[in-house]
């Protein structure tokens, strides 16, 4: 199997898992708006959730892996598969000792941690986000954990167990709200408990997988493996360079915080609607692609890197670059049905669509920094990342003091993007500098013949929508049937002007959906 297909065929495991862990998602955050809404409980939640979650994604999204995986590809391709399993039983002993550490000194400085993400909250509110933090940052030691063995079973091309891992939180966290939070005095705690709850599961499932591997944890390792220290050095930049869009979302928080109340709950549920392309495709594209780059890194061969590289930055684009019409012109409709019930009114859908929008704007360049940064981590140049990632971080801070003042929560949103937008540029400068030539000019012509087919399928969805569902906006199954209907002629729309076009990616895609149905 080519690199290429092995990509493709990865990204469609991982892509997929995402998607059933992506919609356990929405129905997790539309059970929080229904019972908490929007205001007191969802922002303390929302804010103390932040930390944990941002670990998680800078770990289990890629982080820790990416600064692992190319290690460990190197001693299987040059010392062999013991060499290498020795290397990662060793990872895991030294990070467990980490992770607990790390812990335990989050719980201590949780007062500070609370008042750096939401400076703008206090007292009963203020009380309320420390309690969850406090109950929530245990939940570090199991996905960090969880993280390692992503990137050991990802090199043995074993991505379903991973992808799925973040389902179960999402099942955790639901039952929470449905069976624990009602008979509590404080009912947001429940929501602590189902995050614990959920990050046991999510280990839980990824050992027997590794032990079928015949990866033994229980077998010796020296607690410091020489490869270590490679990995440590990796790790520090790794975070910045490749978490650029998560501290920005971070930040958003912060200075949400200052704003009225709700606005950090807006930015939350948009940022959700924003993460179901993104981690369907552009993070699954990211992961899938890092274990290829880092075998043609190891042997050197910079050809098919580059390569594989321009195959997978066209993908993306291909998914990311529709998705972030389709969210622009459906925005509130979405929301509504997603969200809008309980206490979460029509001015909370009006505010969140709002948020999305501007989050919206950047969705092209989020997915494809994923697919920039993972080439650079598989060379293990963490450096040229870091560099851009400051800068990309800088701006974000400053355009967000900018933005908020005439935009409230929505200028947060957009500096995030124009910020991402940045870090793209950087990025791809740096790489052409680095490598050389790329393919530009093939990758600009699919990308040039992706936003023709996007435009044209938003103009069908636009004309869609304004004449099904304002109609139908009042009940819940209208609305229903009037999303899924635009999306319907949207996807119809853009795979003819796909066909008519005559896009590569279109009949790449569609091959690997044939063979996968033959397969099964």
């Amino acid at each position: 199997m080519s690199e290429n297909a092995r990509v493709l065929k990865a990204a469609g495991v991982v892509g997929t898992a995402t998607l059933f862990s992506r919609i356990l998602g929405f129905i997790r955050d539309a059970v929080i708006a229904w019972f908490f809404g929007a205001g007191f409980s969802s922002d303390a939640f929302i804010a103390a959730f932040r930390i944990p979650n941002l670990l998680r994604r800078l770990f289990a999204e890629g982080s820790l892996s990416s600064a692992f995986i190319p290690v460990f590809t190197q001693y299987i391709v040059r010392r062999g598969q013991p060499e290498a399993f020795h290397l990662a039983r060793s990872a895991f002993r030294l990070l467990s000792v980490i992770l607990l550490l790390v812990t335990m000194v989050g719980i201590f400085l949780a007062p500070w941690i609370v008042k750096l993400v939401a400076p703008g909250f206090i007292e009963d509110k203020y009380a309320l986000t420390l309690s969850l933090t406090r109950l929530m940052l245990p939940y570090i030691f199991f996905v960090g954990l969880v993280a390692l063995c992503m990137g050991i079973l990802n090199v043995l091309d074993h991505f379903a167990a991973p992808a799925l891992a973040p389902a179960l939180l999402n099942i955790s966290i639901i039952g929470s709200v449905l069976f624990i939070s009602p008979s509590l005095s404080v009912p947001a705690l429940g929501l602590a408990v189902g995050v614990l709850i959920g990050g046991v599961l999510q280990l839980a499932l990824q050992l027997p997988v590794l032990i079928r591997k015949g990866f033994r944890f229980w077998e010796k390792a020296q607690f410091l493996h020489p490869g270590l220290k490679q990995v440590g050095t990796l790790i520090p930049p790794v975070i910045l360079g490749g978490a650029v869009y998560q501290i920005n979302i971070v930040i958003g928080t912060i200075l949400g915080s200052l704003l009225a109340q709700g606005s950090v709950t807006y930015l939350y549920f948009a940022d959700r609607l924003v993460q179901f392309p993104l981690g369907v495709f552009a993070i699954a594209a990211a992961t899938a692609v890092l274990p290829s780059l880092s075998r043609q890194a190891a042997a050197e061969d910079f050809d098919a890197l580059k390569d594989t590289f321009a195959h997978a930055l066209k993908l993306v684009f291909f998914i990311s670059i529709p998705a972030m019409v389709g969210l622009i012109a459906l925005r509130e409709p979405i929301v509504a049905l997603l969200f809008q019930r309980g206490q979460f009114d029509a001015q909370a859908t009006r505010l969140t669509a709002q948020a999305l929008l501007y989050y919206s704007l950047g969705l092209g360049a989020f997915s494809a920094v994923r697919i920039v940064a993972a080439t650079f981590f598989a060379m293990q140049d963490t450096r040229t990342p870091v560099k851009m990632a400051g800068i990309s971080i800088l701006a974000n801070a400053i355009l967000g003091v900018v933005l908020m003042q005439p935009l409230d929560h929505g200028g947060l949103a957009l500096a995030t993007s124009l910020a991402s937008i940045l870090n793209l540029g950087l990025l791809m400068r740096a790489l052409r500098n680095k490598l050389g030539a790329l393919g530009w000019k093939s990758i600009i012509r699919s990308f040039g013949r992706t936003l023709i087919c996007s435009i044209v399928m938003g103009a069908a969805v636009w004309a869609t929508m304004l004449k099904i569902i304002p109609a139908r906006y009042q009940t819940l199954p209208g609305l229903l049937g009037g999303v899924f209907g635009c999306i319907a002629i949207g996807l119809c729309a853009y795979g003819g002007a796909s066909y008519i076009l005559k896009s590569p990616e279109l009949h790449v895609v569609l091959t690997e959906v044939r063979k996968g149905i033959r397969s099964k």
